[in-house]
């Protein structure tokens, strides 16, 4: 064994450790040229002292090679997240084995027939059209089949009993919204020539939602389809600036786990890596210590949320601002849920919370007008304190046959009477109406929260939610049984995991439900007390508690792809 080898790589691995702690101020200086330089010396030295290196050897360095890589991981992710992860990789091969395998298909193909049968709901008297139908059908004729489906066996969220979905709904609106449909149905913003009203609305709402998060001169953003394309487009911008200026190759996002799930889409669409930071247990606000020591060259974006999704708890953005600023990173605030809320918690009478553009250290956010600004659906704006970083999320091709091309954002077509419906609603509300609808969503989350802490003792409030949505967990009660009991007296709430939890995003027309949710919770808290916490074997619980579990690890997903995939079936 050629024990020289291994004490050769100890050294060059220090060796390079001590230069980048050495020359810091040179690496921040001209990064690309740093690096670029020590990787090729230290490169270099260990290609020529390895060279005539034996098999064994070889097995040996790259044996020792993984297992440096793993306790990196394990200081830079946590032992929880670390274990986790190999824990899950391993748990997924063994559930490939062909015998265990057939076990698993046979059971989950079950599981997945239930679930589809659950989504799939038909209705006596109403056809299914997997073809064109042979002559087209009247007007008339249509309006009535479209109809019944208005009332199929739903969730009603007029009664206020739905979690989020549906922010406003009122008629008066809708019909304004309505008509906002029927002028511009065919206007496509993809062609600002054909339709250049579209383009004055759009641009106005930018500038608008830009004034109430305090745009700095210079600011700016775009419109986009939704909240998930607002976080995919920051993250491809902090690629492409990363890449562009300092030479990145493997940008790397840093985010609360708390955070929404669209950054881990835009990680898995963009190649990109993103990294977890634990929140504090007791605040659950993003640990600022650890996002300090997660930092490194591939960093390209910090993110913190205004609030976040699951608890409704908004990070320390400032703190995050000073680590940005120091390292001269990036930051994304994600106000996709605080959207028409946060801007207006303070003038409202509650909180006096710095998050936006006042922050020194925030490079853009994300402000989904499509909840409380109670547009309609497919509407969110994604701002930029530069127009230099904006530019990073534009694609062209100027050498394309068809000539040349530019889109500001992932899609090309964009109907442009959601913009119009936008457009039309925040000039309806007004900066008055937005204020009052703060006051009374944010008074009935509080109000809530008051009924739980006071009256409901099976059930403890998550951090301290400043905004609409306020979750709970329980040490005495199954939360997922409790969530499918209320579903079962016609209440929809959003259930939550790691650890389990349910919360309720409170809206217009919640704000007259919350007498009643807090008598229902309590209701189904007894029940499920004087039945003795009975295991379920179905249903919430059982769907949490197979997506939860290592033992499980991959499971999990093929149920989320039979759920998918039934969406599609007739």
């Amino acid at each position: 064994m050629a024990v020289p080898h291994l004490e050769c790589l100890q050294k060059c691995v220090h060796e390079l450790h001590a230069q980048l702690h050495q020359h810091y101020h040179e690496f921040q200086a001209s990064p690309v040229a740093y690096l670029h330089s020590k990787h090729d010396c230290v490169r270099a030295e260990v290609i020529e002292h390895f060279k005539n290196a034996t098999t064994y050897e070889n097995v040996i360095l790259t044996t020792l090679g993984n297992f440096l890589s793993f306790i990196h991981n394990l200081f830079a992710d946590g032992i929880q997240n670390t274990f986790r992860f190999h824990a899950r990789k391993v748990t997924k091969k063994i559930l490939n084995i062909p015998f265990i395998k057939a076990k698993v298909d046979k059971e989950t193909g079950a599981v997945i027939e239930k679930i589809q049968n659950d989504i799939i709901v038909r209705m006596p008297g109403t056809q299914i059209f997997g073809t064109l139908p042979k002559e087209g059908m009247t007007n008339k004729e249509v309006i009535t089949e479209m109809s019944k489906y208005h009332d199929m066996k739903r969730t009603f969220w007029e009664q206020g009993r739905v979690s989020g979905a549906v922010y406003h709904g009122g008629k008066e609106l809708t019909d304004l919204q309505a008509e906002a449909f029927s002028q511009f149905t065919v206007a496509n913003q993809l062609h600002p020539d054909v339709f250049p009203g579209v383009r004055k609305m759009e641009s106005e709402v930018v500038a608008m939602v830009l004034a109430l998060f305090h745009g700095p001169e210079g600011s700016c953003g775009t419109s986009t389809s939704g909240g998930t394309e607002s976080l995919l487009l920051t993250s491809l911008a902090a690629k492409m600036k990363a890449y562009n200026e300092r030479g990145i190759t493997h940008p790397e996002i840093i985010a609360p786990i708390t955070v929404h799930a669209g950054f881990d889409k835009a990680a898995y669409y963009f190649g990109m890596k993103l990294r977890h930071a634990p929140v504090d247990p007791k605040t659950m606000k993003v640990d600022l210590k650890a996002v300090r020591r997660m930092v490194n060259k591939n960093t390209v974006l910090l993110v913190g949320s205004a609030p976040n999704y699951p608890h409704g708890i908004i990070d320390d953005i400032e703190g995050l601002s000073d680590i940005a600023l120091k390292y001269k990173i990036p930051l994304h605030v994600d106000a996709c849920l605080g959207s028409f809320i946060v801007p207006y918690l303070e003038r409202a009478g509650f909180d006096k919370i710095l998050f936006d553009f006042r922050v020194p250290g925030v490079t853009s956010i994300s402000c989904d007008t499509h909840k409380y600004g109670f547009a309609p659906k497919g509407s969110s704006i994604i701002m930029y304190r530069t127009s230099e970083l904006r530019h990073y999320q534009y694609f062209v091709a100027p050498d394309w046959t068809g000539g040349i091309y530019g889109s500001p954002t992932l899609a090309g077509s964009r109907p442009g009477a959601i913009m119009v419906g936008c457009w039309a609603t925040m000039l309806s509300v007004g900066d008055n109406g937005y204020l009052e609808s703060c006051k009374e969503i944010v008074g009935a989350a509080r109000r809530f929260r008051k009924a739980v802490d006071q009256e409901i003792p099976d059930l403890q409030i998550i951090g301290d939610p400043r905004a609409s949505v306020i979750a709970f967990g329980s040490d005495s009660v199954n939360i997922y049984d409790l969530s499918d009991a209320m579903s079962k007296k016609g209440w929809h709430l959003s259930t939550l995991q790691n650890p389990p939890a349910a919360h309720v995003a409170f809206t217009k027309p919640a704000v007259a439900a919350v007498d009643d949710l807090v008598a229902d919770l309590k209701s189904c808290i007894a029940d499920i007390k004087k039945a003795g916490n009975a295991k379920v074997e179905d249903g919430t619980a059982a769907f949490y508690g197979v997506a939860g579990s290592i033992k499980t690890a991959g499971v999990a997903d093929r149920l989320v792809c039979g759920f998918l995939d039934g969406l599609y079936k007739l």
